[in-house]
C-alpha cells in the first residue's frame, strides 16, 4: 500500500513503537544508560557560538531499541550546540512521562503523540510538558494478515474474526481463538488492541498475544515461511515491514468501525483511514517532549526540536540492523553517528539555525 503523504508538515512513533511503534516493548525494571563516546563525533559547524555552554541536559529514551537510536542522533545536535548531554536514561513509557513531569529529566525523543496521548496527560499535560516537532512523520498502525489467506478466505474486515471458522485458521495454540501478535504486557498498545477486541465483540474468538516486540514478530515471520496464516498488529515503522512487503505479502485489515480509547482524543473514520481504508487508527508521529520551563528557557535546543526529521525509510533500516543483532547501546550509538555523516549538510543546516535561534533578534 503506497504511503499517505501527512496534511501537515511534520512523526516519534510510532508507538510502536508501537510498535516500537511503538513504546510497544516490555517495560525494563531499571534504567539504562547509553555508553560514554568520546571518540567519534560529528563534524564541528563553522560558528563558533555555544548556546548550550555551560547547560547540562538530562535526555531519556524508552525501552524500545528505536527510541534509543533517535535519542542518540538528538543528543549529538545538542552536543553541537555546546549542551553538556548526560547518557540516556532508558525507562519504561510511564514512568518516563512521570520523571519528566516531576522535572527528574528535562526531553524525550521519540514521544508517540496519540498512543502516548494518555501518558502526557496525565503527567501534566500542556501545563507541565511540550510537545515539539516531527522527528518521524506518517506513521500508521492497524492489524495485518498474509495476503494468501486473506484471499482464499476473502477476508478483508478484522471483525471477520468473530466467525470461529475464521478464527480458527489463525489459532497457534490450539484453544479455539485466533492468536494476534501483539504488544509487550501494560503497555498503552497493549491496551488499545484489547480495548479494540472488546470494542468490536472478538473477546470469545481472538486473544492477544503480549510480550516482547522481537520474539512475537520473529514467530510471525517463521509462520509465515513455514505457509502459515498470520495475524499481527502492525505498523509501517517496524523491522518487519522490510521483509514482508504490504500489498505484495500481507494486507491491511479493516475495521467494522472507529473506536479508540478516550485517551487518545476524538477521531471519525476519516482520521483512521488510509487509502479510503479504515485501518483503525489515526496517522501518528513521534517527536520530543519536554518540560516546558527547560524548552523556554533554551530556545536553540527548542530549534534543534522543531527541525530534525527522520525518513520513515532509515527508521526502517536501523530496525533491520538492530534485528540482524547490532542492538547494544554501543551499536546504536555508532549507527546514529553514521546517519548523522550520511546527512551531514542537513544536520550542519539544523545546527546553524539553532543557534541563530539563541539570539535576541532571532525573532
Amino acid at each position: 500500500m503506497k504511503m499517505p503523504r501527512p496534511k501537515i508538515a511534520i512523526i516519534s512513533a510510532l508507538a510502536p513503537i508501537i510498535f516500537g511503534l511503538i513504546a510497544c516493548q516490555s517495560p525494563p525494571q531499571t534504567t539504562s544508560e547509553s555508553p560514554e563516546n568520546t571518540n567519534s563525533q560529528p563534524a564541528k559547524t563553522s560558528t563558533t557560538d555555544l548556546p548550550g555552554k555551560g547547560i547540562k541536559i538530562r535526555p531519556s529514551c524508552g525501552p524500545a531499541q528505536i527510541s534509543r537510536f533517535i535519542g542518540e542522533i538528538v543528543n549529538l545536535g545538542l552536543s553541537q550546540l555546546g549542551y553538556e548531554v548526560e547518557n540516556l536514561k532508558q525507562l519504561a513509557p510511564a514512568a518516563l512521562h512521570v520523571a519528566l513531569s516531576n522535572g527528574d529529566l528535562d526531553i524525550f525523543a521519540g514521544h508517540r503523540e496519540k498512543m502516548q496521548a494518555g501518558l502526557f496527560k496525565k503527567s501534566g499535560g500542556d501545563e507541565k510538558l511540550e510537545q515539539v516537532g516531527e522527528i518521524v512523520s506518517n506513521v500508521f498502525l492497524g492489524y495485518q494478515i498474509d495476503k494468501k489467506t486473506a484471499e482464499s478466505a476473502k477476508i478483508t474486515n478484522f471483525s471477520q474474526l468473530k466467525d470461529p471458522k475464521i478464527a480458527k485458521l489463525f489459532d497457534s495454540d490450539n484453544d479455539g481463538k485466533a492468536n494476534l501478535a501483539g504488544c509487550s504486557a501494560g503497555s498503552p498498545c497493549a491496551e488499545f488492541i484489547d480495548y479494540q477486541i472488546k470494542a468490536y465483540g472478538l473477546q470469545d474468538t481472538v486473544e492477544q498475544d503480549k510480550g516482547e516486540e522481537a520474539p512475537l514478530l520473529a514467530d510471525v515471520l517463521a509462520r509465515y515461511k513455514q505457509g502459515k496464516p498470520i495475524l499481527y498488529f502492525s505498523s509501517n515503522i517496524l523491522w518487519i515491514t522490510t521483509t514482508l512487503k504490504t500489498g505484495a505479502d500481507v494486507i491491511w485489515l479493516e475495521v467494522p468501525f472507529t473506536s479508540l480509547p478516550k485517551d487518545l482524543g476524538e477521531f471519525t473514520a476519516k482520521d483512521t483511514s488510509i487509502d479510503g481504508k479504515n485501518i483503525g487508527y489515526p496517522i501518528d508521529r513521534l517527536r520530543v517532549v519536554g518540560q516546558k520551563e527547560f524548552l523556554k528557557t533554551n530556545p536553540a535546543a527548542k530549534s534543534l526540536f522543531e527541525q530534525i526529521q527522520i525518513p520513515v525509510e532509515d527508521i526502517n533500516a536501523e530496525l533491520t540492523l538492530i534485528e540482524k543483532g547490532e542492538n547494544s547501546p554501543e551499536d546504536i550509538r555508532r549507527h546514529a553517528e553514521a546517519w548523522v555523516k550520511n546527512n551531514q549538510q542537513k544536520f550542519d543546516t539544523w545546527i546553524e539555525e539553532a543557534k541563530k535561534a539563541s539570539k535576541p533578534n532571532s525573532n
